[in-house]
């Protein structure tokens, strides 16, 4: 039994390419999903909410048991208004006492987490912490990283849309997989950026407090449901980059199939009995030799 290319309707020759285009776009917006929980997150105070953030900070022993009366002074330094722990979001912080969240900042843009101006603003006047040079450079690190990192998260959400959108274009002509394979870059690199400076940033800062034990008491602690969403959200957008870079050069589209510049999916071709197509020709055949018997026989 044989395969009859031509008798393949493009929908059902271009079935694989279908497949994975569809596919692609189930990854963005399974990448969708994770950037928005992690643009949520920390956001207001609210059970799910408080789970998701980059970094929680515990000042309830800010100063070090090495310090004489440090029982005492953590104690005035909580009576003045410093809460037991601060963790950060993307748009704010979040602050208070034992488990329980008290408040949370107003949310804004740009915005970077700078615990130094947040403990002398809730100090009294006059009352200030000396924090070592380490992480004051820290801090400038955290600035420029945050800055880069909102605006690549934000900008990573944005290009998904069209991502999940667009990718299935690609099912009809190899031409669409072009600016197609370009969109889905610059979304996959701006989501995996904003992932690794966020990781990066946090893992250094919360290192650099740990040097500091000396100086100061500030135990960091990274926020594994928020590092576990980047990532998710990470990896979706490279997978569905990689299958429209890869629909540049494989799998037929319809327009392949209907100019015969390829032939898809041998599933769908219709099969043809073996001797089916010579049927016509042996006829003829017949023919001939009974012209040529009646002619010989006339003669």
């Amino acid at each position: 039994m044989t395969t009859d290319p031509t008798s393949k309707s493009p929908a059902k020759a271009s079935r694989t390419r279908r497949i994975y285009a569809f596919l692609s776009s189930f990854l963005f917006l399974i990448s969708l999903i994770f950037l928005i929980l992690v643009e949520v997150g920390n956001t207001r105070s609210r059970p799910v909410l408080n789970s998701i953030y980059f970094i929680k900070l515990d000042l309830s022993h800010i100063i070090p048991r090495s310090v004489p009366n440090a029982v005492l002074v953590n104690s005035i330094a909580r009576t003045l208004g410093l809460h037991d722990f601060y963790q950060v979001g993307l748009w704010n912080f979040c602050e208070g006492y034992g488990n329980e969240i008290t408040s949370c900042s107003k949310p804004r843009t740009m915005y970077w987490f700078n615990p130094i101006e947040i403990i002398l603003n809730e100090l009294l006047a006059g009352a200030t912490i000396a924090l070592p040079s380490n992480i004051t450079d820290a801090l400038k690190l955290v600035r420029l990283a945050s800055h880069w990192m909102f605006a690549l998260f934000l900008t990573g959400a944005c290009l998904t849309v069209p991502s999940i959108l667009l990718t299935p274009l690609s099912i009809y002509t190899r031409w669409a997989s072009l600016p197609l394979t370009i969109l889905t870059f610059l979304t996959a690199f701006t989501i995996t950026a904003a992932t690794v400076i966020a990781s990066a940033m946090f893992i250094i800062f919360k290192k650099a407090l740990q040097s500091a034990t000396d100086t100061v008491n500030i135990e960091a602690e990274l926020g594994t449901t928020m590092f576990v969403f980047m990532w998710i959200a990470a990896a979706p957008a490279i997978l569905g980059w990689l299958i429209q870079f890869g629909e540049c050069c494989c799998c037929a589209s319809e327009r392949d199939v209907r100019t015969g510049r390829r032939k898809g999916s041998r599933k769908t071709r219709r099969p043809v009995e073996p001797g089916a197509g010579d049927g016509a020709a042996d006829g003829e055949e017949k023919a001939k030799g009974v012209r040529r018997r009646w002619i010989g026989g006339n003669g």
